[in-house]
């Protein structure tokens, strides 16, 4: 049986022909295997600094914000693939964790800005440099400097022109 599916693309053009689109759909499954690799690979380092993609995400996040590192939800969800519902979650286990801070602003109450913490800090970089060692390996054993900047345009071009809705 393994057999008989090893190649998708083949047996999509073989048992499907009315919908194969030589050029689409390997591009398509290309993009698609990347990006199962690409995760793969971010799930691992993740696992291994006890944080989940998404957790590593919001802390990202507030990372790159000046200091003291911190964001109100609604800007958060703005810069991360998460649900509201989701950032709730998230927010809660990092805060249960010690990674994060919640505190409510003098002037509006019902906004509580999301700070990282000083434990946090070590955490975030550790993940954040083996994220770099690991997909930085992949990427540079696979592509050249030039290819890779390529990708880099090819791809922000594709995902500037996609319609989200």
């Amino acid at each position: 049986m393994a057999e008989r599916t090893a190649n998708p693309l083949e047996m999509h053009r073989q048992h499907w022909p009315e919908s194969y689109d030589a050029q689409m759909l390997p591009l398509g499954l290309a993009l698609t295997q990347a990006y199962t690799a690409q995760h793969s690979r971010v799930a691992r380092v993740m696992a291994a600094n006890g944080l989940s993609p998404a957790e590593f995400d919001v802390l990202s996040s507030l990372r790159r914000t000046p200091p003291p590192h911190a964001l109100t939800p609604s800007d958060i969800q703005r810069t991360v693939l998460i649900t509201s519902g989701g950032l709730t979650k998230v927010l809660r286990q990092l805060e249960a964790r010690g990674l994060v801070t919640r505190s409510m602003q003098d002037a509006d109450r019902r906004v509580k800005p999301v700070a990282l913490t000083d434990q946090a800090m070590p955490v975030l970089e550790k993940a954040m440099s083996e994220l770099h060692a690991v997909i930085g390996d992949w990427l540079r054993r696979s592509l050249t400097d030039t290819e890779i900047r390529r990708l880099v345009s090819l791809l922000t071009k594709l995902v500037n022109t996609a319609p989200f809705s």
